[in-house]
């Protein structure tokens, strides 16, 4: 059993220890691997210096694992803000992108009813010349948006097996709902 000397120099080493470090429920986390000067006069005694070694031993852990927290802090911190600033470029490109597509779209309109205009224009014999070369589902797109009355001209225009396909592909249009 230890002696009364041994437990006195365990409560004296922790007290000092408590009292050096400003408290331990007042102090920044910080192991305090030192408490040799807390030792005086206890030295003699086997089971203190032990505990001693023990305690500073420890304290040098919880001071390395305290200093790998505060570094893999930093880097979490580091990456969140480059995390932030790749984000903000990303939303900013997106916003950019949708500008972008939308001329597009608007140009791609624009220039879709440019074309319908001039078929609308055209003289009949002509535009069912040129309706005939082209690719049925094309031509029936085309005759769909014109004016009713130069479509009627123009598929009269057509040779009749061609106007049924393109009257085919006009109707499946607008059954699909496209």
């Amino acid at each position: 059993m230890p002696s009364r000397l041994f437990w006195t120099c365990l409560t004296l080493l922790a007290v000092g220890m408590t009292a050096a470090a400003g408290g331990w429920l007042a102090r920044a986390p910080m192991a305090q691997a030192a408490p040799g000067a807390l030792l005086g006069g206890c030295t003699d005694v086997p089971e203190a210096v032990a505990l001693s070694e023990t305690l500073r031993l420890r304290g040098i852990a919880v001071d390395r694992v305290l200093a790998d927290l505060d570094r893999r802090k930093d880097d979490l911190a580091a990456a969140e803000e480059q995390l932030l600033r790749r984000l903000a470029a990303l939303k900013q490109a997106k916003a950019s992108m949708g500008d972008a597509r939308t001329a597009r779209d608007s140009g791609t309109a624009a220039g879709i009813e440019r074309l319908i205009a001039v078929y609308d224009a055209m003289k009949p014999a002509d535009a069912a010349l040129i309706l005939a070369a082209l690719p049925p589902d094309f031509a029936a797109e085309i005759l769909a948006r014109v004016q009713p009355d130069a479509g009627a001209r123009i598929i009269a225009r057509i040779e009749p097996a061609h106007a049924a396909v393109l009257t085919a592909h006009m109707g499946s249009r607008r059954l699909g709902g496209n």
